[in-house]
């Protein structure tokens, strides 16, 4: 007799409704969960994503970030000791346009910023109000597939990339950047820029013996050609000049081979250069004993930083024994490596964002061990003269990331980490606003200092 029930439709509904509720029981597979049946009785209920209205409306007025005002002391920069006021110095002078005043911001970060998320938002608050002083620093090709700035690209072929994180050159060399290329004959990148008007390129490189030649041009004029050899090796930085118009580039090895870390695009104005130096699963560690340390403090020195953001602890977040004893010494030792190659640079330690993870019932809370993270942070801070942001608490502090992608439209992935376009720009209008603030108290402090010296007219006298 023939079953009423197909047998192959009903064995799919079956294995489905396995699938889907057996991880709720098993705690091996419960990362594996697709549905949270703890969820049923909303969708019985009809009940809309909820919308995240203050983080929407912050993203509307992203376009005019000054007239949205810092209220809450978790948006400032905590500064007791002043240590911000040699960047705000900095960037009076080139707010008033003074020759050569350029203020370079160099932002390293994890996988967030290897986007240029966040910092190309900053970059442009910034540079809309100070003034262009170029995009700053750019790899030589693309370690990853979402490795990218805004305003600028690059295609690549031939290249062997050697990330810090890797640790694959023995002798950590890796640029400001903190990615090696070494490439043979044939190697090449084509950058693009989307705006003309930078008006000279760097290129940081190793000198070396036997080193080969690369050719750098820009459109169909050549710029540059350049014989990487030496007798020593050395990391080293030429800078040529650009036709102002351009915006197709060009590096091709043409003999040898060499081994470049990256470029700098760069403009003959005042104004601000915010360079996004982000390497994908980076850690705190990676600056503090991975890259070769005298080198590296001499490559910050011929940056010539007006500000150094260290901005980890994603990935550090998920392993509470690093936290409470690695993490404070690495830290410190990028801290007294800064301090030493660029004493006269603020440094700004800036916490991760808010890191979710599922909780037992479906709901979206935060990891553990992120609150405790940030203390270590804002201590670590205090106890070396640093400014410190606490990213965590400014966009809104535990179960943020939760909120984030429940709301409509989403503003983080599916991971509960990475945010969205839309809530990048978020942090970076927060970051910014918050920079602002301190600069504005800056020149507030400057203007009493001068009132205070101003002779008083004695009693009696004209004026």
């Amino acid at each position: 007799m023939k079953s009423p029930w197909p047998l192959k439709p009903f064995l799919v509904i079956a294995t489905f409704a396995l699938g889907i509720t057996l991880p709720q029981y098993i705690p091996q597979w419960y990362n594996w969960r697709i549905y949270e049946w703890s969820a049923a009785p909303a969708v019985l209920d009809f009940q809309p994503r909820a919308r995240a209205s203050e983080p929407m409306q912050e993203e509307m007025e992203r376009l005019r970030p000054d007239t949205v005002p810092v209220k809450a002391d978790d948006s400032k920069i905590h500064d007791p000791g002043g240590t911000m006021d040699n960047f705000y110095s900095a960037l009076l002078r080139t707010e008033r346009h003074q020759p050569g005043a350029v203020t370079r911001i160099l932002h390293f970060g994890d996988s967030p910023t290897t986007a240029d998320l966040i910092t190309a938002d900053v970059r442009n608050f910034l540079q809309t109000r100070f003034g262009d002083a170029g995009h700053g620093t750019y790899l030589i090709a693309k370690p990853w597939a979402w490795y990218g700035h805004r305003g600028l690209d690059v295609s690549a072929s031939g290249w062997s990339m050697d990330p810090a994180t890797l640790h694959a050159q023995r002798d950590g060399r890796y640029g400001v950047g903190g990615v090696s290329f070494i490439g043979g004959v044939g190697a090449e990148s084509k950058l693009t820029l989307r705006n003309e008007g930078h008006t000279k390129l760097s290129l940081a490189y190793l000198a070396q013996p036997n080193g080969g030649e690369i050719s750098i041009d820009a459109g169909d004029i050549h710029i540059a050609t350049l014989d990487t050899s030496a007798p020593e090796a050395a990391e080293l930085e030429q800078t040529w000049p650009i036709p102002v118009e351009a915006r197709k580039f060009q590096i091709r090895v043409t003999r040898g081979s060499v081994r470049l870390f990256c470029l700098t695009f760069r403009k003959d104005a005042p104004g601000v250069m915010y360079d996004s130096i982000g390497l994908n699963g980076s850690w705190a560690g990676v600056l503090a004993s991975h890259v070769n340390g005298p080198r590296w403090m001499e490559e910050l020195r011929m940056a010539r930083p007006s500000l150094v953001v260290i901005n980890y602890g994603t990935n550090e977040s998920g392993y509470r024994n690093y936290i409470d004893t690695t993490y404070p010494k690495d830290v410190k030792e990028i801290l007294r490596r800064v301090k030493t190659a660029v004493p006269e640079a603020s440094i700004l330690i800036m916490s991760p964002m808010d890191r979710g993870a599922r909780e037992q019932g479906g709901t979206i809370g935060t990891v553990p061990t992120l609150p405790q993270l940030v203390s270590v942070q804002a201590r670590i801070a205090a106890e070396n003269d640093c400014a410190f942001f606490n990213t965590f608490q400014a966009m809104g502090g535990p179960g943020t990331m939760g909120k984030w992608y429940m709301a409509e439209p989403r503003l983080v992935s599916a991971d509960f980490i990475h945010p969205l376009p839309s809530g990048a720009r978020i942090v970076g209008t927060l970051l910014y606003q918050a920079l602002i603030d301190g600069y504005n108290s800056y020149k507030l402090k400057q203007l009493r200092q001068n009132l205070a010296v101003v002779p008083k007219r004695t009693a009696g006298s004209k004026p």
